[in-house]
């Protein structure tokens, strides 16, 4: 565990610095956990109001018969499911 030259004070020195490294670490994480928490929460929301918004025009449509199909459209996907983002 000690070496030559270094005794059991400069030993519990760098664990002491390396148990503070670890509290950051851990309060860094922690917060980053909850920005992803918050914005997997935003985005489920967003998706049940987009679902919401298609379901009511798609009724608007079928209930006039003006439109037999709801036109999508085409725009590159901004994010991707393998983590390469379209310009």
């Amino acid at each position: 565990m000690f070496n030559l030259f270094s005794g059991p004070k400069q030993h519990i020195r760098r664990a002491v610095v390396l148990l503070e490294e670890a509290h950051m670490a851990r309060l860094e994480h922690q917060a980053a956990a909850e920005h992803h928490s918050a914005l997997a929460k935003m985005y489920a929301e967003r998706a049940k109001r987009l679902e919401r918004e298609i379901q009511q025009t798609q009724l608007a449509a079928a209930s006039s018969g003006t439109l037999s199909e709801v036109s999508v459209i085409e725009q590159p996907a901004l994010y991707a499911l393998n983590g390469k983002r379209a310009s």
